[in-house]
């Protein structure tokens, strides 16, 4: 619960962090749903040519989408986030 002095909106750079990581979570998923899909196709038993380019297209759209999301969101979870306060020096576990 939200102390009456706490702040109502996360700070920027707080708040497109937990976002960018909750779509790198989504990826795999949406990743295994599209992988599914020839499997619901009628008749792909005869023409698994469509379904072969259809599977690589979505792989290389995968690694593509992971790509683009890998550099900033490597860049922002290295980075301390600039709202934070900083952890006090003798405070070690």
């Amino acid at each position: 619960m939200a102390r009456p002095g706490d702040p109502k909106f996360l700070a920027r750079a707080g708040y497109r962090r937990r976002r960018m990581a909750d779509a790198a979570r989504l990826v795999p998923l949406i990743g295994a749903v599209l992988m599914l899909v020839p499997v619901l196709w009628p008749g792909t038993e005869t023409r698994t040519s469509g379904a072969m380019i259809y599977v690589f297209v979505t792989w290389a759209g995968l690694i593509a989408v992971i790509g683009a999301m890998s550099r900033p969101l490597g860049r922002m979870m290295r980075d301390p986030d600039p709202g934070a306060e900083p952890a006090p020096a003798g405070d070690e576990d």
